[in-house]
C-alpha cells in the first residue's frame, strides 16, 4: 500500500483528518519560518560546486531549487489557509506536500551524487557531508507528516547507498579498501539519522497528543460552562418571580396587612421571611454572575462626590449593623473628593463590604469608614475589629461560592459570591479591591480608583452606559 493510499483511509475518520491537519499546518508554519535558512544553505553548496566543480551544474542546481522552493511556498500558504478541514483539500495538499518533498529531496540527491562523480572514485567529504546535513534538516524540522518524512530520507538514502557503492562497483574495490570503510560509515550515518527521526517524532507526537487532551478538555470546560449559564438562566425565569410572590406574601403577612397573626405563628412567619430574603439575596448574585461572564453588565459611568456617597452608604447599612449590634463609623473625609465610578455598583461593593465586616465583629465593636488619597488615587477603607483574615486566605476570599469564615463564629449566613463579584465590579472600573490583616484584630479591605479632580467637572458629571466583559 503506498503513503497516498494510506492516508485515502485514514483521513475519512474526523478524529485522524483533524490531526493529519493540524499536522501539516505544523509542517507548513515550520517550513515557512525557516525559508531563509534553507537559502543560505543552499547558497552555500551551489557557490562551493560553482567554484571548485562546476558552474553550470550548479546553476542547473539553482534553477530545480528556485521551481522547488516556489512550490513548497505556494504549499505552504494553501495549508495554513484551509478554512474547512475537507477530505478532498488534506488529500490535495498531501499530495503537492509530497510533488513538492519529492522535487527537492530529487535535487539534494541529484546535487550530492553529480558531486561524487566529478570527484572521481575516492572518499567524498563534501557531497556525503551535504547529504548528512540534509537528513538531520528533515529530521529535526519535516518530522510532523510521517510520510513526508519517510519520502524525503528515502530519497537520501538511496544517495547514500548509491555513492560508495558506485565507486566499489566501478573499480572492483576489495574490502581493505578505504571505499568500503565510506560504505560502511554511510550505513552507521544512515542509522544514527534514523534514530534521530525516531526520537523527533515521537517527541512531537507526545506533544500533539497532549495538545489535544487539552482540547477535548476545553471543549469538557465549554460544555459545562453553557450548563452552568442555562442553569442560571432557569434560575432567572423559574425561580426569581414566584420567589417575589413568596416573599411579598410573607412580607404583608409580617406587617398585618392580612389581618392579625397568630402568636404561635409570628416567629414561623418570620424564619420563612428570613430565608426567603436570603434566597432571594442568592438569585440576585447568580444573575450578577451570569451577567458578568457573558459580559452583560452595563455599568453607568459618573463622577461620584466621595463624602456624600460614603455617607448615604453608612446611613443605608446603620439597620443592619445596628441589628447586629455593630457600630458604623465614617472618618473624615474631604468634600472635594470625587472618582469616576456606577454608584450604584459601587455601593453594592461598599454594602458587601460593610455586612462583612458587621457579620465577622463581636457585638459592640465598631467598623470604620475613612479614605485616604495618594498618587492620583482615593482609596477607602473599611476597617473591622473582629478575628482578622490570613494574608493565605487571600484567594479563598475572592472565590465563588465560598464565605470568608466558615466556622461557629459566623452569625449571619451568605451566598458565598458577594466578594467575587464585588471584585469582579471594581476591575471592570480599572480599580482595585484587597485586603490586609491589621497590626492589631481585625481585617481592613480597601477600594482603589482613579481620583477625578473637581476643577475637571464643569457641570452635572458626564457619564457613559456601556455593557463590559468582566474577567
Amino acid at each position: 500500500m503506498t503513503l497516498a493510499s494510506f492516508y485515502n483511509i485514514r483521513v475519512r475518520n474526523p478524529r485522524n483528518l483533524f490531526r493529519l491537519t493540524a499536522q501539516m499546518k505544523d509542517y507548513a508554519r515550520v517550513g515557512v519560518n525557516l525559508f531563509w535558512q534553507r537559502q543560505a544553505i543552499y547558497a552555500a553548496a551551489l557557490l562551493l560546486e560553482a567554484f571548485y566543480y562546476s558552474a553550470a551544474l550548479a546553476l542547473a542546481t539553482l534553477a530545480v531549487v528556485t521551481i522547488a522552493e516556489s512550490l513548497d511556498r505556494y504549499v505552504f500558504h494553501r495549508i495554513l489557509n484551509m478554512k474547512k478541514r475537507s477530505v478532498k483539500e488534506v488529500k490535495t495538499c498531501l499530495r503537492l506536500l509530497y510533488a513538492g518533498t519529492a522535487l527537492s529531496s530529487l535535487n539534494i540527491a541529484a546535487f550530492a551524487i553529480t558531486i561524487a562523480i566529478l570527484q572521481g572514485h575516492t572518499t567524498h567529504f563534501l557531497p556525503l557531508f551535504f547529504l548528512f546535513a540534509a537528513a538531520i534538516f528533515a529530521a529535526m524540522n519535516n518530522h510532523q507528516v510521517q510520510s513526508v518524512l519517510l519520502l524525503r530520507l528515502g530519497i537520501y538514502f538511496v544517495a547514500f547507498l548509491f555513492i560508495p557503492i558506485y565507486d566499489i562497483v566501478s573499480v572492483n574495490a576489495p574490502l581493505q579498501s578505504e571505499l568500503w570503510v565510506q560504505l560502511f560509515t554511510c550505513l552507521f550515518v544512515m542509522f544514527f539519522i534514523v534514530e534521530s527521526s525516531r526520537v523527533s517524532r515521537n517527541l512531537y507526537m507526545k506533544t500533539l497528543q497532549q495538545m489535544e487532551e487539552l482540547r477535548e478538555e476545553h471543549e469538557k470546560t465549554k460544555a459545562a460552562y453553557v450548563t452552568k449559564s442555562e442553569f442560571l438562566a432557569t434560575v432567572s425565569h423559574e425561580l426569581r418571580t414566584p420567589l417575589t410572590s413568596i416573599k411579598g406574601s410573607l412580607d404583608l403577612m409580617s406587617f398585618g396587612a392580612m389581618g392579625e397573626v397568630p402568636e404561635r405563628m409570628k416567629s414561623v412567619v418570620s424564619i420563612a421571611q428570613r430565608n426567603a430574603t436570603r434566597l432571594n439575596a442568592l438569585i440576585n448574585d447568580l444573575l450578577d454572575l451570569q451577567k458578568m461572564d457573558a459580559g452583560h453588565m452595563s455599568f453607568h459611568f459618573e463622577a461620584v462626590h466621595v463624602n456624600s456617597f460614603l455617607t448615604q452608604i453608612v446611613a443605608a447599612n446603620e439597620p443592619y449593623a445596628r441589628k447586629l449590634d455593630i457600630r458604623l463609623e465614617l472618618g473624615e473625609v474631604d468634600d472635594d473628593l470625587y472618582v469616576h465610578a456606577d454608584e450604584a455598583r459601587l455601593e453594592q461593593v461598599l454594602s458587601n463590604i460593610l455586612s462583612n465586616a458587621a457579620k465577622f465583629s463581636e457585638a459592640g465593636q465598631t467598623v470604620t469608614i475613612m479614605t485616604e488619597v495618594e498618587n492620583g488615587l482615593v482609596r477607602i477603607l473599611v476597617v473591622d475589629r473582629g478575628f482578622g483574615l490570613s494574608e493565605e486566605a487571600r484567594q479563598t476570599v475572592f472565590e465563588e461560592f465560598r464565605q470568608l469564615d466558615s466556622s461557629d463564629r459566623r452569625k449571619v449566613g451568605g451566598t458565598g459570591l458577594g466578594m467575587n463579584i464585588s471584585k469582579r465590579i471594581i476591575q471592570a472600573h480599572d480599580g482595585v479591591l484587597d485586603y490586609y490583616k491589621n497590626e492589631g484584630p481585625g481585617t481592613t479591605f480597601f477600594i482603589e480608583l482613579a481620583r477625578v479632580e473637581a476643577a475637571e467637572i464643569s457641570s452635572p458629571a458626564s457619564s457613559d452606559e456601556m455593557p463590559r466583559k468582566i474577567a
